[in-house]
């Protein structure tokens, strides 16, 4: 296979990325046919999965734009995956041209990708770290060379607690990195839920088991959870299409089927 020019060299061209994949359902040109092949299996198994990544991109953008109409200049994206169609470092700049932005994802075929995109930009910078490890990722040189800890900063997590296992505590982790930032801070996330579409939640759980980020469906109430110490932004936790829409006539017809719920909480 002819490796495209946006491929870093050490990345295996044979096996599919979940991060491709996920560009994919996006309508993003960074994958190959390896994430095309596994993107259009899943989709056979729930054909919503496009609508239901495009809908989550939405919310992300749509709260990057809010938090920035609130003065926020800093973000920082945990498990951003590749930034492409529309990431966050678009809709900050949109906002306010001296926006900064860190992406931080484990996975490093995500980090060389966005390292290879993003090589140009002087406000952005990649980091590859652990969410579950956020000491480790407060004190990367690149971070702090780039955000300023002193003032507020909006931390995403969007998309990406559900592949943290109850077992490893992603509650403890939210509330570790919620510490390390000022009062003023926003948390923007959302997570996927088997409470609107459980007839589909199954299948697509076994089909993650099949990978190595197997995922942890979580209630609303659960999700509510990951916010304490944040002042939910309105209209609280809701379904995606629900969280402050574009236009009304986005959230009408059947919200849940997104299966995601969504919150923006500003720190006290």
């Amino acid at each position: 296979m002819e490796r495209p020019s946006w491929v870093p060299a050490e990345v295996d061209l044979t096996r599919p990325s979940a991060a491709r994949v996920y560009d994919f359902y996006l309508g993003g040109s960074h994958n190959l046919e390896v994430d095309r092949r596994m993107a259009r299996e899943a989709i056979e198994l729930w054909p919503d999965l496009p609508a239901i990544m495009q809908s989550n991109r939405a919310f992300m953008r749509r709260a990057v734009r809010y938090v920035a109409e609130q003065g926020i200049a800093q973000f920082l994206d945990i498990g951003s995956g590749i930034p492409t169609v529309g990431n966050v470092h678009e809709a900050a700049q949109q906002a306010n041209p001296q926006a900064r932005v860190v992406y931080v994802d484990n996975d490093p075929v995500a980090v060389a990708h966005s390292r290879a995109i993003l090589g140009g930009d002087e406000r952005t910078a990649v980091v590859q770290a652990d969410l579950r490890e956020p000491e480790a990722l407060f004190e990367h040189p690149s971070l702090t060379a780039t955000l300023d800890l002193d003032q507020p900063v909006a931390v995403l997590m969007v998309a990406v607690l559900h592949f943290v296992p109850d077992a490893d505590d992603p509650w403890g982790a939210v509330a570790r990195i919620a510490a390390r930032l000022v009062g003023g801070s926003y948390l923007v996330l959302s997570h996927a839920s088997a409470e609107g579409r459980p007839e589909q939640a199954g299948s697509h759980r076994q089909l993650y088991r099949r990978t190595p980020t197997p995922m942890t469906m979580r209630s609303r109430t659960e999700i509510e959870t990951l916010f304490d110490g944040f002042e939910l932004v309105e209209p609280g936790v809701v379904w995606l299409p629900l969280w402050r829409p574009d236009d009304p006539a986005e959230a009408e017809g059947q919200p849940e089927r997104t299966t995601g719920y969504a919150g923006v909480g500003r720190k006290r």
